[in-house]
């Protein structure tokens, strides 16, 4: 993983342009169309600045271009990035991880509790999986192309997914804070 600084910068640079050409091509908009569009022109950013090397990044670009409409930001933004192919996008076939039994000291010492309140004996090894089974499937829901990955590449690309979020919400909180100083404190005309 690169300097979490130099990420900051790429992403920054990269969501301003693709609010740029957002902002260019429609001026009268409502605050739904605004919201979506820096939605749409951050994760844009943040999956170029990962230059399609994780599953989840390569996820987030397929999706913001089914819709015809992003296809001039996405290409804006990633013109200038000689490993990104912005009319190449396509799902990529996600390997089974070989299935190895990894238990949480946790889930096992849950299942337990559960098993002895119920009325009827259920072994433990049964409760842990299906808790493990539906959190999982939560996990998978949130991660961008998350459907598509066996476990272990999940718990991979989510560790690196969330390292990514916080370099985004790192540069928007340090924007908007700078905003508000700027609004609260302006500058004496002489």
């Amino acid at each position: 993983m690169r300097n979490p600084s130099s990420l900051k910068q790429e992403f920054l640079k990269k969501w301003i342009k693709g609010l740029q050409i957002c902002n260019s091509t429609k001026k009268k908009m409502s605050i739904m169309e605004r919201k979506k569009i820096i939605k749409l022109s951050a994760d844009i950013a943040m999956a170029s600045t990962r230059k399609s090397t994780t599953y989840w990044s390569h996820a987030l670009m397929v999706n913001a271009s089914k819709d015809d409409t992003n296809k001039i930001i996405i290409e804006n933004i990633l013109e200038n990035d000689d490993d990104n192919n912005s009319k190449g996008i396509r799902i990529i076939n996600f390997k089974k991880a070989s299935k190895g039994i990894i238990r949480s000291k946790k889930i096992v010492k849950k299942s337990w509790k559960i098993s002895r309140r119920g009325r009827k004996i259920i072994s433990p090894n049964i409760i842990a999986k299906k808790m493990v089974k539906k959190r999982t499937k939560v996990l998978k829901s949130l991660v961008p192309g998350g459907e598509y990955m066996d476990n272990a590449l999940l718990i991979k690309e989510t560790l690196d997914y969330i390292i990514s979020l916080r370099v985004q919400v790192d540069v928007m909180r340090h924007l908007a804070n700078n905003a508000s100083y700027e609004i609260n404190n302006p500058k004496k005309s002489l």
